[in-house]
């Protein structure tokens, strides 16, 4: 039996006097949190909070990597160069490992947000300076990636360890995940959603699957995400909360 898979979280996405996602409540559930850096959302206050509750609830930390476009919550398609996203992604790898160095912790792993997730995964240039960025940073980082993409394909090509990941929380059509313009109705309710996750846990065909994400500003994302615990729970015997799915 394949070991239970880690389960990740967007979080730290709020700024200044705005609140976004449902951080507090997620953190008890998650085994992995992807924390903004400052471009598509957070704050340095809101990084350091968001790393400080990681630790208080033993949860790894990874850089959430966006593209900087704050109004448009880093989901807006940008035109941007391969050398662009080299150095934006390494700005904001430093930008979080100054967080954790203060509260004596390792960055786990590294995943894009929102359009630059997209982008990078249909881009082999830019997938390839996103690539080179975490190299040259940390080659231990994993690269969380959607299964068969251009960003897992180059990170691999390079020598960084790959999870690929599955979206609990997005509808899939034809096997694509949608990542933008779904309706909550596409996605289902909890028990739904959790039924649909272990099936696809079942699959051979997502054999490879080492990583589920449920984002904390879904609606409803904590219900979400216990249902999908309990299902494995009961799947895997073991807590997934307490797995060591890398």
């Amino acid at each position: 039996m394949r070991s239970a898979p880690d389960l990740n979280c967007d979080m730290g996405e709020s700024f200044g006097i705005y609140r976004y996602g449902a951080d507090r409540e997620m953190m008890p559930l998650i085994t992995s949190a992807n924390v903004a850096c400052g471009f598509h959302g957070g704050d340095p206050g809101v990084m350091r909070e968001t790393v400080a509750l990681a630790k208080a609830h033993g949860v790894r930390v990874g850089a959430h990597i966006g593209l900087p476009d704050r109004i448009g919550f880093g989901r807006r398609y940008m035109q941007t160069s391969p050398r662009e996203v080299y150095e934006m992604s390494l700005y904001q790898l430093g930008a979080l490992e100054a967080f954790l160095r203060a509260e004596r912790m390792a960055m786990a792993h590294v995943k894009l947000h929102g359009a630059l997730y997209m982008m990078a995964a249909e881009d082999s240039a830019l997938a390839d300076a996103f690539a080179e960025a975490v190299q040259a940073f940390n080659p231990a980082l994993r690269v969380y990636a959607l299964p068969g993409s251009q960003t897992a394909v180059r990170a691999s090509r390079l020598g960084l360890p790959v999870v690929p990941e599955y979206f609990a929380d997005r509808p899939y059509v034809s096997g694509q995940v949608k990542m933008f313009g779904w309706t909550p109705e596409e996605i289902g309710s909890p028990s739904e959603i959790a039924s649909r996750t272990a099936s696809m846990l079942a699959d051979s065909a997502y054999a490879d699957i080492g990583t589920i994400c449920v984002h904390s500003d879904t609606a409803g994302a904590p219900a979400i995400m216990r249902a999908i615990r309990d299902r494995l729970h009961r799947t895997f015997v073991e807590d997934p909360a307490g797995s060591e799915a890398y």
